[in-house]
């Protein structure tokens, strides 16, 4: 994979950086993108359901249905930010040049699973 902007080298004073650091900087920041978003919607996940069990075990009682809408409200929000997040990650990250920054097959292999 050749990066034309990060090709180049910093003349003068500063960092002069090379490909491999920039490449394990690349891999760095494409694991912890990819960590996060996957965690972040299986937290939002279990948030509805556990707010549709909330829900279902209100019994009627008028504040615990407002809480539990409230919830179901708040992990669906949740859980549709994250996978827009998630878009927008991914489309910035094409334009930028970085593939596969959500490859979770590769994400594991780079950390050793």
């Amino acid at each position: 994979m050749d990066h034309k902007l990060l090709a180049y080298r910093l003349e003068g004073l500063g960092v002069q950086p090379t490909a491999d650091s920039t490449t394990q900087l690349e891999d760095i920041i494409s694991q912890v993108i990819g960590v996060l978003s996957v965690v972040a919607v299986i937290w939002f996940a279990f948030q509805v359901i556990f707010a549709g069990y909330a829900y279902m075990s209100s019994q009627g009682d008028k504040t615990k249905l407002e809480t539990a809408r409230k919830r179901l409200t708040q992990g669906i929000l949740g859980l549709v930010i994250s996978l827009i997040a998630i878009f927008l990650a991914a489309l910035i990250a094409t334009l930028a040049g970085f593939d596969g920054i959500f490859d979770l097959n590769q994400q594991f292999s780079n950390m050793g699973l």
